[in-house]
């Protein structure tokens, strides 16, 4: 048991009774008693705040003064409490003459009584197939179940435990005890640690009790594996809903029936005052572990809803379609194993089957839809499908059986022109029409009559239209006859593969040799025709001649009827699984899945013909604008040797049929556009098509007239200054320079004189799409200082061949902002063409800070080009801009922020980094005092803080975007100028309290720090990884001296291993240092110098110490590590000066005694500055610089080199 939530007195009733005043009325008294009530009983604690206002407004309008009849009163206070808490359970009613009942507890009542109510609310059958059914109307609490444990056991639990499969009837069970639900969950549960199931909180005693699984139960167990049906009805109440919640929440039982009544783990009926008032309140609440919520008041929902009457009906229904599953599952788990043509995906899929959980399997329906989805999801194959047989009609699919024809010329005669319509059509254009795909033997058979009724007429055609409008499919393996046809005859290429997973066999069908009869070769258009009705071996040669690239499709999507699976029925069920069992590769080596062809074109069957017309008159025409493009490319693409080889590869696509598939204008375009950017690399390459010739071309600004200067300032410029003197400058366009100069009086007059004068500038481009670089020099001039003019970029324009640096103008119109205020810039995805040229100068010769998203990767200038006489256009980036500070080619993908933050929050991030900057000078310089005035050497400290200014004061601060990022920076800085790793930057973390350990838990805790041996010879071994405070040491100094300094204390030479000691308080140091010299006299171990005090302070061995001292006769060796930090350093430091210990490893880390925690003015920077360091006299400092070994070897190797000294001293003594 637990605290639960503790309440404090409440307002509440001080208010109340601040309103009432000495009002005598009995209503405001009422009120107050049962606000008493819910405050001391209420299982909702939290939520009574809610109700203070409306009993307030309540007392307040007089309404309840005014109602004299109690049971309206009562009404009233029901419907104002119920609504304040939304919870219906809460009712005041009066009964003057209520006489509180008592239910006897069960325990209490006589054995007989006890077997009698049990037999009375219980009822087991077994019914067929070994389901059992149990009814319960009752669940017993935990002590009547110990009292009656053997005869439950015998008659109800070991009986159940038997049965198959379970139909748990709770629709009658409208009583019971919480402590019952943990018996009756386990009793479903296999054995094993417990589980918490529910939680249970009790208002009135403030406590928390947690419900767990029993590790252990009287009799046998039903177990977590057989099916488990719980039915529910609107009367099942209390403990059997808990018992129904849990079970459906850990995914043990399927509820059936109707939705439970909702009711209370408690609910008392209290009296209010002395009055005949009672108000009923549920004191106590349940919390489920898994859902964080309860079935109280809302109920238990069904997995399957039906009317109460007809749950056991349903329940058996429900049991028989699952007592299926498993043998459904391996049904289908042995077809896919034996047909799946994706072998490799085989094991992923019957894995996933074996671990696939079923539990919210309520019908057959579900178990195909489930299979069906998560199978698709596995393997990804469309063809894979598992379905109802009612759904559609399944098709069984069969091998073909070959087709027997006799071998009589006429009828091979006329069967050629039966199957094959073949006809020349205007402009020379062939066209064949067949409506299935015949059997390799078949068309052997028929090949010479082939060859003169269909290849001859259609030879000399220049195009040829293939209808498959109406061709149902046939075998596979004929595709690569008329595939032939449409090769030439020297070509030999490769079509398709099949992977037949029955005969376990892959066939690759090729170009045929010896093929009968002419070839129609492979440089003439091919149009197939489909349909709807398209399906099988006819899809399949579509699908071909788009992935061949050797013909176009026109027509309608096809069918998605692929011949290569076959369709079982799962025993015992209405489930169909259809399983591809053939793999059709094509040339790529890609598997066609199927899900039907989608055309080049896509139009109506009936139009196909005509559309295909079209087509070829638009075909004619493709080679020249392709070949148009690449040389336009040639002449003004910024990048010469880039353009030739585009150019080149443009036409080799052509010739290999990549622009079959095109069908008009836009078509086009996007695959000229797509394979440019794809073969260049420049996304800004672009192909567009326009009925009107574009106005780019003819690209001469549009001075504005004085009347529209106004409307041009007041729609692209947006200016204002936030506070701070901060100024803002929005502008969504870039404008020709010359537009620029014409409007610059007015721009300068109506915004850019509020902004000249602002301490910082934000330049919001992150609406600007770009348009004329030309102003670019001009706008960034007023960013810069008269003199020296600054170099902005190089640009090489392909047109001219020239290459012309840019730089700064030496006169501008108005004031200049300078070189020495800070700039932002806002950027978007949208910032592009010349609004992109203009941040990428700023950022790229260090002049803003950029904020913002990635811009889009534009151009400074592209040209657009009509491509021969069509309607197409160019566009082609025709310079190249080169930086003026690397001199590399500006990148085409974007620039990239200095801050990378959303398009909306960047105004606010720069505003923010507006008021950091103009903190840092007085940061940084107060960071400099601070170590001028703290730091252990007086020397060091002031050398470090003029050279921190010299930094802040060369702007090396100035691009400094985060509080991360200065302390980032200051603390490197900090480092470097003092050699120091210990002064830096830090945060305030505040001290935690000390912890109330216990005698136990302090030798546990000791037992963890501390490490202890003896090894051979008797030497001792001591290793602890960091120092601990004086006064807390000297608190438990007992319990270490017992726990550890004991075991070691005795031994003949000692060795300290400091190697992973990071340090911490050297208040112990003095302690630690005595028990390794003698009581006779005191030692001076080290004089510590305090910079902020200006004082020194002596450290002395201790005259007294717990424990008996080690003394100065024995061996003492310390290994030390680079990791050695600190208050180590200082012991080891001490322990080598004064000769008393030896030291074995590497060199300590060059730390300091603990420094202090300094903020930095009112900022919330902190500074840990070194303030003591150790005795200069005899040496140099340790600080900073570490502590060199007598004997050095790598950190690993320290403890044995330690123990061979050791062990070679005491062998020499022997």
């Amino acid at each position: 048991m637990m605290a639960g939530v503790p309440l404090t007195p409440t307002i509440l009733l001080v208010v109340l009774c601040h309103i009432l005043g000495a009002n005598s009325s009995f209503q405001p008294a009422l009120v107050l008693d049962m606000a008493e009530i819910l405050l001391e009983n209420y299982c909702f604690p939290e939520n009574l705040m809610g109700m203070q206002e409306a009993i307030q407004q309540a007392i307040e309008s007089g309404e309840i003064l005014q109602i004299s009849d109690r049971k309206t009163l009562a009404a009233v206070l029901t419907v104002g409490v119920q609504g304040a808490l939304n919870d219906p359970r809460l009712a005041v009613s009066y009964e003057p003459n209520f006489v509180p009942v008592t239910p006897p507890v069960l325990p209490s009542l006589p054995m007989e009584q006890l077997v009698r109510l049990v037999r009375n609310s219980v009822k087991l059958e077994l019914l067929e197939n070994n389901v059992g059914y149990l009814r319960i109307d009752r669940i017993i609490g935990e002590e009547t179940a110990a009292k009656l444990g053997p005869l439950l056991r015998d008659n109800i639990w070991n009986k159940v435990a038997h049965a198959s499969s379970l139909i748990f009837d709770l629709r009658f069970s409208t009583a019971g005890e919480q402590s019952g639900v943990p018996f009756i969950i386990s009793f479903f549960s296999d054995p094993g640690p417990p589980v918490h199931i529910d939680t249970i909180f009790d208002r009135p005693s403030n406590t928390t009790e947690e419900l767990w699984t029993m590790p252990s139960i009287l009799g046998e167990r039903f177990g977590k594996k057989k099916d488990l049906i719980i039915l529910t009805s609107k009367r099942t109440m209390g403990a059997s809903e808990a018992v129904a919640y849990t079970l459906k929440h850990m995914k043990r039982a399927i509820i059936v029936g109707e939705r439970s009544a909702g009711g209370s783990v408690k609910v008392q009926k209290i009296r209010i005052g002395d009055s005949g008032f009672y108000i009923t309140v549920p004191v106590a609440r349940s919390v489920n572990p898994i859902t964080g919520q309860s079935w109280e008041v809302s109920g238990v929902s069904p997995s399957v809803n039906v009317i109460a009457k007809e749950a056991v009906a349903n329940a058996i229904s429900l049991l028989a379609v699952r007592s299926t599953i498993p043998k459904a599952v391996q049904t289908i788990s042995d077809i896919i194993g034996r047909f799946y043509s994706f072998t490799d995906r085989v094991p992923t899929l019957l894995h996933h089957l074996a671990s696939s959980d079923f539990f919210s399997v309520v019908s057959e329906e579900d178990l195909a839809a489930k299979l069906n989805h998560e199978l698709q999801s596995v393997c990804e194959d469309p063809r894979l499908i598992i379905k109802l047989s009612q759904d559609h009609p399944v098709i069984i699919e069969e091998d073909f059986e070959p087709e027997k024809v006799p071998d009589d010329p006429e009828f091979l005669k006329n069967l050629v022109d039966t199957v094959f319509k073949v006809q020349i059509l205007p402009g020379n254009t062939g066209y064949l029409s067949f409506d299935k795909f015949g059997e390799v033997s078949v068309m052997d058979q028929l090949a010479e009559e082939i060859a003169k009724k269909v290849y001859e007429p259609l030879k000399d055609t220049e195009n040829l239209i293939i209808d498959l409008r109406y061709n149902t499919g046939g075998p596979s393996a004929s595709l690569p006859i008329l595939l032939s046809f449409l090769q030439d005859e020297s070509q030999k290429r490769h079509f398709f593969t099949i992977y037949d997973r029955i005969q376990n066999a892959t066939t690759e069908y090729n170009t045929l040799a010896g093929f009968t009869g002419p070839v129609y070769g492979s440089k003439r258009g091919v149009y197939v025709l489909t349909s709807y009705y398209t399906a099988s071996a006819g899809e399949e040669f579509a699908y071909l001649m788009q992935s061949l690239h050797r013909g176009t499709v026109i027509g309608e999507i096809t069918s998605g009827t692929l011949m290569h699976s076959k369709s079982f029925q799962v025993e015992d069920t209405d489930i169909v699984i259809t399983v591809p069992f053939v793999n059709f590769i094509d040339n790529s080596g890609e598997c066609w899945l199927g899900g039907g062809v989608v055309p080049d074109a896509i139009v109506l069957a009936e139009d196909a013909v005509e559309n295909a017309h079209e087509i070829i008159e638009f075909h004619k025409g493709v080679r020249t604008l392709v070949e148009e493009a690449g040389k336009l490319l040639e002449i003004h693409y910024a990048i010469p040797e880039v353009a030739l080889k585009v150019s080149k590869v443009l036409l080799t696509k052509w010739a290999e049929g990549s622009y079959r598939a095109v069908v008009d204008y836009e078509s086009l375009a996007s695959q000229l556009t797509s394979d440019l950017q794809e073969m260049s690399g420049d996304h800004r390459l672009h192909i567009f098509y326009c009925d009107i010739e574009p106005e780019s071309l003819h690209d001469v600004p549009k001075i504005p007239t004085a009347e529209e200067v106004g409307y041009i300032i007041n729609a692209l410029f947006k200016s204002e200054v936030l506070p701070g003197n901060v100024g803002y400058l929005r502008f969504d366009m870039m404008v020709d320079v010359e537009v620029v100069k014409a409007i610059s009086p007015q721009l300068i007059k109506l915004i850019w004189s509020k902004l000249v004068n602002t301490d910082t500038l934000i330049i919001d481009m992150r609406y600007n799409t770009g348009g004329y670089a030309t102003a670019i020099p001009l706008l960034c001039t007023y960013y810069f200082d008269a003199a020296p003019l600054r170099h902005l970029y190089t640009v090489f324009d392909r047109s001219t061949t020239t290459m012309s640096e840019i730089m700064t103008l030496p006169e501008v119109m108005g004031q200049r902002y300078g070189s020495s205020k800070d700039i932002y810039i806002l950027t978007s995805h949208m910032t592009g063409s010349a609004a992109e040229a203009f941040t990428r100068t700023m950022k790229d010769v260090n002049r803003a800070t950029v904020i913002g998203e990635p811009t889009v990767g534009g151009s400074l200038s592209s040209g657009t080009y009509r491509i021969a006489d069509s309607i197409l256009y160019a566009s082609v980036p025709n310079q190249l801009v080169l930086s003026a500070v690397t001199g590399k080619v500006w990148s085409v993908s974007g620039v990239t922020p200095d801050i990378e933050v959303d398009p909306e929050d960047a105004l606010a991030k720069a505003i923010e980094i507006i008021n950091l900057r103009a903190q840092i000078p007085a940061i940084v310089e107060g960071a400099g005092a601070l170590v001028a005035d703290n730091y252990a050497f007086e020397s060091v400290g002031a050398d470090v803080a003029e050279k921190l200014n010299g930094i802040l004061a060369s702007g090396d601060y100035s691009m400094v975007s985060s509080k991360e990022e200065l302390e980032i920076k200051l603390t490197a800085d900090l480092k470097t100028l003092s050699g120091d790793k210990s002064l830096k930057t830090t945060h305030n973390t505040p001290v935690l309290p000390p912890m109330d350990y216990t005698p136990e838990m302090f030798i546990q805790l000791i037992k963890v720090s501390f490490q202890t041996d003896v090894f051979e010879n008797n030497i001792g071994y001591l290793r602890f990884d960091m120092f601990g405070d004086f006064e807390e040491v000297r608190a438990i100094a007992q319990i270490i001296v017992e726990h550890v300094w004991n075991k070691v204390v005795n031994t003949d030479g000692m060795i300290v291993d400091l190697r992973n000691n990071i340090g911490g308080p050297t208040t112990a140091i003095a302690g630690f240092c005595s028990y390794f010299f003698d009581a006779d006299k005191q030692v001076l171990l080290d004089k510590l110098y305090d910079r902020p005090s200006g004082t020194t302070k002596e450290l002395w061995t201790l005259p007294e110490l717990t424990g008996t001292r080690y003394g100065t006769k024995k061996s003492l060796l310390i290994l030390t590590s680079g990791a050695t930090a600190g208050a180590a350093e200082e012991f080891v430091y001490i322990m080598k000066k004064h000769g008393r210990a030896m030291i074995v490893g590497e060199t300590t880390s060059g730390s300091s005694h603990p420094p202090n925690t300094f903020r930095v003015g009112e900022s919330d920077i902190f500074l840990s500055i070194p303030t003591v360091h150790s005795d200069t006299t005899q040496g140099p400092a340790w600080e900073g610089a570490g502590i060199a070994p007598h004997i050095p070897v790598p950190a690993e190797a320290a403890l044995d080199t330690a123990k061979g000294i050791l062990n070679k001293h005491f062998g020499s003594q022997k």
